[in-house]
């Protein structure tokens, strides 16, 4: 988390504190004591796991400390005194917050840094008890509220990346409900999608979002999935030799293999329903090399899937959704364009084309591990499945 992010969290949850025991004790001085404050520091810490002390035995003493220092920081209200105005300097109330107070909040922020948040993250909920009412991932109204942040956010001209994927995993239930609803479309999902959350035309987070659902506590995971990746697509060269669906892997110009692979899948795990008629080999449903004479843009118009697709000039890559150009990516990165698609069908909630679902279903669970459930299995999938496991003997 960001230095600006951990100061507006510890100020805001120290004014949400007071305003909350304010409110239901009736008493305009009251301040939470060192145990609230204490029991308020290890809820927050559970909430935001990066907040925990690495070396100490007490996970909560950092952010314990600055909340008490906060806490010391804040004056007492006046009363107003009837009719007679206040003399000298006007006091502050509990939301009078000055650049100075963000300094003080925390020893190690220098100044404002130039992406922070516009709005406050709090975990209080409760008003009932300022030192129990922070719980789980449950609260809509905290997401909503750190969905603003990213969207104000992601209007600067450079975000923190940093901060986009912490609230990103902070906002992680209540957006998949929204994505995985079936209210939109399938031909508009994607245009829904990334006007809601435009940060997703960045490769990075839509790989983040596939961990997010995949394994959301393994910080390793897609390093991890462009190991099995390469492995099998190693394996799956010799297998298209045996098959007599590609040449033997003696080209020395690897971006012709990473094409060639990328033709043959369909072919190695093939699904009985056919691609459409101006699409011609089912491969054009995730790969097109564009030719010297085609315009890109008119290619994607005439595309009638709605799927995640790259499209290859030669120099520089392009992932697009349906007709939607989305990202780019260097033509050095081709060999992991396989693991790019499959992190836009995830985190845009796509269906696989009949033309090619077998060999999705087969990435899907030999690269990135996710089991498919019995009764969704196809004879086509579990065929194709049992011949690549009879040829690398597992």
């Amino acid at each position: 988390m960001s230095k600006e992010l951990r100061c507006r969290l510890v100020r805001n949850t120290i004014t949400s504190m007071v305003s909350l025991l304010r409110a239901s004790q009736g008493q305009m001085e009251r301040y939470p004591s060192k145990t609230e404050i204490t029991a308020m520091a290890k809820k927050v810490v559970e909430y935001y796991p990066m907040l925990q002390d690495n070396d100490a035995s007490v996970k909560h003493e950092s952010i314990n400390a600055k909340l008490q220092k906060r806490l010391q920081n804040m004056k007492t209200p006046v009363k107003r005194q009837g009719p007679t105005p206040e003399k000298g300097r006007p006091k502050r109330r509990l939301t009078d917050l000055s650049p100075r107070d963000e300094e003080a909040d925390d020893e190690d922020a220098d100044r404002s840094s130039s992406s922070g948040a516009s709005t406050l993250l709090s975990p209080v909920r409760n008003s009932d008890d300022a030192s129990t009412s922070f719980s789980d991932k449950d609260s809509r109204q905290i997401q909503a509220r750190h969905y603003k942040t990213l969207q104000e956010m992601c209007k600067k001209a450079k975000p923190n990346q940093e901060d986009v994927s912490q609230l990103l995993d902070l906002e992680f239930e209540a957006r998949r409900s929204f994505i995985d609803s079936d209210t939109m479309k399938e031909e508009n999902r994607a245009h829904l999608i990334l006007d809601a959350y435009p940060c997703f035309k960045e490769l990075h987070h839509a790989l983040g979002e596939l961990r997010r659902i995949l394994d959301p506590h393994n910080n390793k995971f897609i390093s991890q999935i462009k190991l099995r990746w390469e492995e099998f697509s190693s394996r799956v060269e010799f297998y298209g030799v045996s098959k007599k669906a590609m040449n033997p892997p003696m080209t020395v110009d690897k971006t012709e293999a990473h094409l060639a692979l990328m033709k043959a899948l369909p072919m190695l795990f093939p699904t009985p329903a056919h691609p459409p008629k101006k699409m011609g080999n089912a491969s054009e449903a995730f790969l097109h090399v564009l030719k010297p004479t085609e315009d890109p843009d008119a290619v994607l118009q005439k595309r009638s899937l709605s799927c995640p697709v790259v499209m290859f000039d030669g120099c520089k890559c392009v992932i697009a959704v349906g007709n939607l150009p989305v990202t780019t990516f260097d033509k050095e990165k081709l060999g992991e364009a396989m693991i790019y698609v499959m992190a836009y069908f995830y985190a845009l909630h796509l269906t696989y084309p009949k033309c090619v679902a077998t060999r999705l279903s087969v990435i899907q669970t030999e690269v990135l591990q996710d089991a498919i459930h019995e009764r969704d299995t196809t004879s086509s999938y579990r065929k194709a499945l049992a011949e690549w496991h009879a040829f690398i003997g597992k």
